[in-house]
């Protein structure tokens, strides 16, 4: 007679495969769209200030364009994927719901005195739910302000939709601003729990 008994903690999935081929993908085309829109950035500057070249992705502005573009189809298909496996799982509706003001200001407080508990890997705390929704959020208006700067005659209801095409061009700025504010947090969590980073490796 085979006993059968509970998988440990350590066996249990926490991110199926999905998830983890949507994630790595997205990680590259934005990390590869935020250098080389960088680039393009400094050929038309909206503020009083530039990117470096070495943290830049392209050398030069038609070079940046091209790997800005190749990226662009890879984020927004890739994303799709993400979104649609994301809401038709129900994953979003267990992962990211509800967020309410109160938890996430008790959670901040948890995390500001380095009290924020991260033993249970597949509950999100209130502070993650509002990032990573932020995230998504910031990713859909990145692709449509996106698209109202580079067919700003083609797409002019849309462009219209964010105010213009100088508009738009700010929103995309600040919309990039706010990812790359999401990265930093993100993987700086990531180096501060290691078992988070396997997770997304292994799933378990």
């Amino acid at each position: 007679m085979t006993t059968v008994t509970a998988s440990s903690g350590s066996d249990r999935v926490i991110h199926p495969a999905w998830v983890r081929v949507c994630h790595w993908i997205n990680a590259i085309a934005i990390l590869v769209m935020i250098g080389s829109g960088w680039q393009i950035y400094n050929a038309s500057p909206l503020f009083p200030f530039t990117f470096p070249r070495k943290i830049s992705l392209g050398n030069w502005l038609a070079g940046a364009i091209m790997w800005h573009f190749a990226a662009m189809w890879v984020l927004v298909i890739n994303g799709l994927i993400y979104l649609a496996l994301g809401f038709y799982t129900g994953r979003f509706r267990r992962k990211l719901w509800p967020i309410t003001p109160r938890a996430v200001f008790a959670d901040v407080k948890a995390a500001l005195t380095f009290r924020l508990a991260h033993n249970d890997l597949s509950k999100y705390n209130a502070v993650q739910k509002l990032l990573y929704a932020g995230v998504i959020l910031c990713g859909v208006i990145i692709v449509l302000s996106g698209l109202s700067i580079w067919k700003p005659v083609q797409f002019q209801e849309l462009t219209a939709l964010f105010g213009g095409y100088d508009v738009a061009r700010v929103i995309h700025f600040f919309a990039m601003a706010a990812i790359v504010g999401f990265l930093v947090i993100h993987i700086s969590l990531a180096l501060l729990v290691p078992k988070s980073l396997r997770a997304m490796v292994t799933g378990k």
